[in-house]
This record gives C-alpha cells, structure tokens and sequence, in this order.
C-alpha cells in the first residue's frame, strides 16, 4: 500500500518529530528576516522563480531562514533540521511571519507533506540557478558528466554562473554591512587576505574502471600546499579582514568579507577579483591583500593586473625558481618582486636565487642581514597608486631623505648653488636620526671604472637615472611577480604573516566544532549550486556569530532579551543576539 493509505507505515516513515523541542526567541527569527529582507537575495530569487511552471510552495524567504536558523542552532545547513526547527520550535508569531500555519503538523502525513514542500522549495531555488542541471541521484556516464561539466566554464553562461556567485556572496556580506553601518570596522584600514580553503563532498570522484562521472560532476580534488593527499570537492575562496601586524587604535572584527565555490585550482585569480569588486560597492579603504602562491602563479590579467586597478597593493610569496632577480623594467632590475637601483651590487640581487622553502621560513641571521642591506637600494614610492593602480617612483639617491649615494646622480643631476665643496656642518653622534641621515652613513652605489673614465651618454642609461623619478603602470614591470613590500624585509613579514595568520585563523574558525564547512555531513546537498546555498549560509551565520562575540567583548553593548530557558550549551555559547531594535517581533521591513 501506498504510505498515504497506510497510516502505520507512514508513521515509520521520516521525518518524525522529535521529542521534547525547544522553542526559539521570536527575536531571533526577526533578527534573521531583516538581515535577509536587507540581503536583496529574496527579492532577486522571487523575480527569478516568478512564472515557472509548478506549484509555488514555501515561498524562498522561509526557506533561506529556515537554512539560517539550523546553522546557527545546530551549525548544519541541513534540511532536515531547518524543517524541524521550521515546524516544532517556533512560536505561532514567528510561524506567522514566515507564512506558515500557527499549529505544526499534527500527524505523520501532515509531517511528510511539509517535508516535501521545503525539499521542493530548496530544489526550486537550486534549480533555478544552476545552469547545467542534471540528474543528482546517481552516477552519469563519464561523457554525459564532461558535457554538464562543461557548461559551468562555456562563456555563454559565464553571466548565469557569476549571478550565482555574487547572489550567494551578498548572504555573506550582509552582516559586514551591519558591522559597517554601526562603526565596528572604523577600525580595518583595508588589509586582505585571500586564500583558497576545501569543501570536501560526500560523493565518490568519478571511477577509472566503471566508465561513470561522480554525482558531483564539477568537484575536483583540492590540494593544500606542501600536501599530497587531496580532498575531492570544491574549492572555497575567502577573503578575510586582516592588518599589516600593527596594533591599530580602534579594534575591529575579523570578519569574512566574500567567498566563492568553484571546482579546484579553476579560476584563481578571477573568482577572487570579482568579489574584490563585490566588496568595493561598501565603499571600504584600500591597502594590502596578502595571499599565496596559488594567487602568484596566476596570469596577471587574472588577478595581479585588476586587483592594482582597484587601489590594492601585493605581498606575494614566490616559489623557488621565481626567486632572486626576475626581469628588469626601463633599466632597473625587478628582484624579489620590487624594483631597485640599477647599480644594485650583483651579490644582493642573487641573495634569495635557488633558496629552498625550508631556508626562508626558518632563516638564519646571515640571509636575515644580506636581506637587509638591500634596504637602501630600493626605489622610493614617491605618489600612488592612482585611481588606475600607477604608482611613482623615485630614485634611491634623489629626494630629501636619499638612502644611497650616487656619483652618476651628481653627474647628471648636480646641486643647484654654486659649484664647489659642499659645506660641512656638524652633527649630533648621540642623535640616531642625524647619524643615519650623514652621507657617510650610506652605502655608495658601485660605479664602474669605464663609466667613469668615459661616461655615456643620458640616453643609453636607465630611466630612474635619467628622469629620478618613473612611473609605473599598474600592467607594467612584470606585474606578475611585482609586489609592494621588500620580499623578506621586516615589512614584508610584518604584514604577510599577520594577513595569513587572520586568515588561517578565520579557516580554522570556519572548520571548527560548530561551524565546521570542512565536514561534509554539515551540508548534505548535492551539486555545486546546493553547496554554493549551503556554505553561503553557513559563512553568514558565522560572521554573525563573529560580530557577536566582538561586540559584547569589546563595546560592552547589553544583548536583548532571548529566551534561552530550554537551548543547550552549544546554542547558548554560539548565540548571535544582535539588537536590531526589537526582542518580540521582527521590524517591519522583515514583512514586507
């Protein structure tokens, strides 16, 4: 018989209710229906499922609280749960708002029906997005999986696919706009860091011998850095409020500022760039990105290019042979990523070439010094960059504080003033300041006896030597390489090390006991567009929990009232009760 016909077997049949349910503050459900309501996905999703054929169901804005409620309670975007929580721990107020009966369902067929109709809501929602739908339960031949995979990388649905993205990413976005609007990152100056984190899937990879794709036909394997065992998923790029490692004046919270998902080491640089512009319409500061070599290997169109277009500058890390000098721009030789004076001394352009890994992350004080004396040789950044990412440089040995002295300088650029010994005037030994800014305290550039026998011409010299000053385009001197800070300079680890420390820390947040994306029975969805939801949620939910936790620790604000008489510890230790104005109903935007 039929389920609907058997009532004892439609009783052994999930979903069953669950004992003893807790019920949730409707403050709670206001608080998630206005942050969504001021998300905008709601509005997009209804205009997108606007006339498609079926029944309409659960309207989108249930569902996607439903999803945000099950992350936050039971960190899982599962749902299962978010039906549970929909039906059996809400008060007949919230079930209201959300356009549901105000009484759960009272028998096993009511439970199965309104199952059914939030699996149908979630699959409408995914369906309507994915731009390659296909059959999710079972495994599709290898040549029928290549096709449906090829259509996510086909330029013809390159506009479907970032609509996907940048909809998901406003989820995550939305609590940094919260943050924004009440001061809390007044304090970030714009440091990023970028990095690429596994979602790992329940699905089998596709098989060698059976012929058969894998149910998730555009997952790949992802490999961390220095590992060889990799993870069969998708990739997940986040980019993280971070700093350049010094103590800022006002604290901030190091929230995640964007995200996408997409197969594995496919689109590096391009997904990163496109929600660096997502990013850019909050209007926030410009500064440092710090990311890895991953980022590096891309092609400077991809990510180098546009991101210095946007006003970022690089702290980029290199592998063993992109080490040492790199090329040369207008005459002045790129090493390490940095442009320097064309007299630079042979030995200090080759003191990091053929360096191994292990030799620059535990260095020794002789490469810690032969770093160092590069210092003085360094072009001077004088202006920029520009609203076009161009930035101009200056001669090490021009300017009022030149770190060289140069006799091709004095050749071509003499002192203004009548010629002649230059005055000596005395100095202040005990004065650090006035002994490091004497002549004699700088290196000299090494110019060689033929130059100086016979000098060449202005036109047969470098650049920088002609003009002392060059400016650089943001798609010039091997932008592929170029970067900001002196690589391995105390800048450079300064910045680079605190940015990937913020971000490792926000990934191990984010895999953590509660949140932990890196579990895939967290998110048991199928396809790239269910993971895509699933994960979005999950990072919105986060940096809720975030910002909470932030604000309580260090603003001292009182939280509202939330009845947490029946959570568990869990909940109440991942609680995000942010005051949006109300503690018994949602305000009024969140039911329009």
């Amino acid at each position: 018989m039929r389920p609907q016909r058997d009532p004892a077997r439609a009783s052994r049949l999930r979903p069953g209710r669950r004992p003893d349910p807790s019920r949730i503050a409707d403050s709670k459900v206001g608080q998630f229906l206005t942050l969504l309501n001021a998300s905008g996905v709601v509005a997009e999703l209804d205009a997108l499922l606007a006339g498609r054929p079926g029944p309409r169901g659960i309207p989108p804005r249930t569902a996607l609280v439903a999803l945000m409620l099950a992350a936050h309670h039971t960190g899982r975007a599962a749902v299962a749960d978010a039906w549970w929580i929909l039906h059996f721990r809400l008060s007949p107020t919230a079930r209201t708002w959300l356009g549901l009966p105000t009484h759960p369902p009272a028998d096993a067929h009511a439970r199965i029906a309104s199952s059914r109709r939030l699996y149908r809501a979630v699959d409408r929602i995914t369906t309507a997005l994915d731009p390659a739908r296909c059959d999710r339960r079972r495994r599709l031949p290898r040549h029928e999986a290549d096709a449906v995979a090829a259509v996510w990388d086909a330029p013809e649905h390159a506009a479907a696919v970032e609509r996907l993205r940048a909809l998901f990413n406003r989820l995550v976005l939305t609590p940094v706009r919260l943050a924004r609007r009440r001061g809390h990152l007044r304090g970030w100056h714009g440091t990023l860091g970028i990095d690429a984190t596994s979602i790992p899937v329940m699905s089998r990879p596709a098989g060698m011998r059976s012929g058969l794709g894998s149910v998730e036909v555009t997952a790949g394997w992802h490999f961390s850095g220095g590992s060889d065992d990799g993870v069969f998923g998708y990739s997940a790029h986040l980019i993280v409020a971070a700093h350049r490692g010094r103590r800022t004046s006002v604290p901030y919270p190091q929230l995640c500022l964007g995200f996408t998902l997409d197969s594995p080491s496919r689109r590096v640089g391009a997904n990163a760039v496109a929600r660096l512009e997502d990013l850019a319409q909050l209007d926030p500061p410009t500064d440092l990105i710090a990311v890895d070599r991953a980022y590096t290997g891309q092609h400077d169109t991809e990510f180098q290019i546009p991101a210095r277009r946007m006003g970022h500058l690089l702290a980029l890390d290199y592998k063993v042979a992109e080490r040492g000098r790199q090329g040369s721009h207008r005459g002045s030789p790129l090493v390490d990523g940095v442009l320097a004076c064309p007299c630079m001394p042979e030995p200090l352009q080759t003191v990091t070439t053929g360096l191994d890994d292990d030799q620059v992350r535990v260095r020794g004080e002789e490469l810690d010094a032969a770093v160092a004396a590069r210092d003085p040789y360094w072009l001077h950044r004088k202006q920029g960059p520009d609203e076009r990412g161009s930035i101009r440089y200056q001669c090490p040995a021009a300017g009022p504080s030149p770190s060289v002295n140069c006799s091709r300088r004095d050749r071509l650029h003499p002192p203004k003033g009548t010629p002649g010994p230059r005055p000596t005037t005395p100095i202040d030994l005990t004065d650090t300041r006035s002994r490091r800014a004497h002549p004699a305290a700088r290196p000299t550039v090494p110019i060689t006896d033929a130059e100086r026998l016979d000098p060449p011409p202005p036109d047969h010299l470098p650049t920088i030597c002609r003009q002392t000053t060059m400016t650089v385009h943001a798609d010039e001197a091997l932008p592929k390489y170029r970067q900001d800070l002196p690589y391995l300079g105390v800048s450079w680890l300064a910045a680079y090390k605190a940015a990937r420390s913020h971000t490792e820390g926000l990934n191990g947040r984010l895999k953590g006991q509660h949140f932990n994306i890196g579990d895939a029975l967290r998110r048991p969805m199928r396809g790239r567009v269910g993971h895509h939801l699933a994960v979005a949620v999950i990072l919105m939910i986060a940096n809720l929990a975030i910002l909470d936790t932030w604000v309580e620790q260090n603003t001292g604000e009182p939280l509202p009232d939330t009845d947490d008489t029946h959570r568990s510890p869990v909940e109440a230790d991942h609680a995000t009760t942010l005051d949006l104005g109300r503690t018994t109903r949602p305000p009024p935007a969140a039911l329009e």
